[in-house]
């Protein structure tokens, strides 16, 4: 993955009773449902004496209305702040150092994942810490006062970045009045003006066990994993609802036609362009999205047809399409900086590869077929570090399942030509798009970007 590709996908990318044992698909991974709803996960791997409890909740920005937007950041902040057991800052430090703790979370649009990497040997201690924190939060004012000039200026670092006004106006464009839905970063004044009370709505909705999945990875005995789960957590209480009836996402309104827009920006002389569809999701759509992966995969090899047109030709700096799996509509990106003497010449041929990209011979058996065998190599290569694998899971368990993750090798090889060309012809070839071109003031003022640019 290039440094223009992961700048592009960092801006772009819970009553006491019995438990139910069910096994998923992966050797060394075993799953319980508790009575309250909490699903736990156990990861084993005895490599290295240390362990990673991870707890993950069915939140982000696709609950928030444009009033919250922002706030499921904050609160991810807030978690390692006092509590009822921990009464202050200091309190909550004194014991994470106690127990060896090296802690972080992070909040995307379907998921807020926090998490403790600890040694083995203090796996119950840490676990009963966790479930301090994420049951019995205080939002004291004087640390929110902190806290949200601290998010604040996190956001304003974003801003800085020199893609940002691109991607804030795709976002725009692309998302419309539920912009909100698919903007982690939030709104200054929301995340400023937040209070005590507004974090206690957001736990209240969505914290609940029967909204949470608890992840155990590490040198740990599984079975010892599973009744210290059910002795800590099992008397936090049911919600006795779905947060998502009561209350429900809104659906993505489509995309009807083309949509085009100028970003003028001067904190880079470098253009891009980016290309945007709605495409598929996870509830309506599973076999496109492993499409969508193979697809994207092979088209962003050095390799590739479009590689060549674009970026061996000269005609572009960087070039890459990008897939984002979610639950509610997953976006699918084009992403290219053209070179700045022929920024029209550019535009014309990415428009030229998109048409083509549903011909029968634009990929190659032999580029299907290494796709496929390539993407399964770094997922194994994503596993090697347990502590990362568990984000992997609550990462999936919140957009897709557990199952669509231990099951994506399998499903991906399943891929075949009609698949991939199926993908293009229902979400990107003559769908409606929203296209971005971003220049610097005299780059608009020579190349009159208006005149080409909304033609097509």
């Amino acid at each position: 993955m290039t440094q223009f590709t992961r700048l592009f996908a960092t801006l772009f990318l819970m009553c006491l009773g019995t438990v139910r044992a069910q096994e998923v698909p992966a050797g060394n991974t075993q799953f319980k449902k508790l009575a309250n709803g909490l699903e736990v996960l156990v990861v084993k791997d005895n490599t290295v004496p240390l362990v990673t409890i991870e707890i993950a909740c069915r939140n982000g920005s696709f609950t928030e209305t444009d009033d919250y937007n922002g706030l499921s950041h904050l609160y991810e902040h807030l978690f390692f702040k006092a509590n009822k057991d921990y009464p202050s800052y200091e309190h909550f430090t004194n014991k994470s150092n106690e127990l060896d703790i090296n802690s972080n979370a992070r909040t995307r649009e379907e998921v807020v994942n926090y998490y403790f990497t600890l040694p083995a040997a203090n796996l119950k201690e840490g676990m009963k810490f966790m479930n301090s924190a994420i049951r019995y939060p205080k939002f004291a004012k004087a640390e929110m006062t902190k806290e949200n000039e601290i998010v604040n200026a996190e956001f304003t670092r974003h801003e800085s970045s020199p893609v940002f006004a691109l991607m804030e106006a795709n976002s725009r464009h692309m998302w419309g009045a539920n912009y909100s839905r698919k903007n982690v970063i939030g709104n200054h004044e929301v995340i400023l003006s937040a209070t005590p009370a507004k974090m206690d709505s957001i736990q209240a909705k969505y914290y609940w066990p029967n909204n949470t999945i608890l992840v155990i990875a590490g040198d740990v005995n599984t079975e010892e994993a599973f009744s210290q789960a059910e002795r800590i957590f099992g008397s936090w209480k049911s919600s006795g609802f779905d947060p998502f009836k009561k209350w429900p996402i809104p659906e993505m309104k489509p995309l009807e036609k083309p949509d085009y827009y100028i970003v003028e920006s001067d904190k880079t002389p470098i253009p891009y362009l980016l290309i945007s569809w709605h495409g598929p999701d996870t509830r309506n759509d599973i076999p496109a999205t492993y499409a969508a992966d193979v697809f994207s995969f092979i088209v962003n090899q050095n390799g590739s047809k479009m590689k060549k047109a674009l970026i061996n030709s000269g005609l572009a700096q960087e070039a890459d399409v990008n897939y984002y799996t979610q639950k509610y509509t997953g976006p699918i990106s084009f992403m290219v900086s053209p070179n700045p003497a022929r920024i029209r010449e550019c535009y014309e041929e990415v428009l030229r590869q998109i048409s083509l990209w549903d011909e029968e011979d634009y990929l190659s058996d032999i580029q299907i077929e290494r796709a496929k065998r390539l993407l399964s190599i770094d997922e194994v290569k994503r596993r090697e570090v347990t502590s990362e694998y568990a984000h992997l899971l609550s990462f999936w368990w919140a957009s897709a399942s557990v199952e669509y993750y231990t099951h994506y090798e399998e499903n991906l090889h399943k891929i075949t030509r009609k698949d991939l060309l199926d993908y293009v012809r229902k979400y990107i070839k003559n769908k409606p798009y929203c296209a971005g071109l971003m220049l610097d003031k005299p780059a608009i003022q020579s190349l009159k970007p208006l005149e080409f640019f909304k033609s097509k």
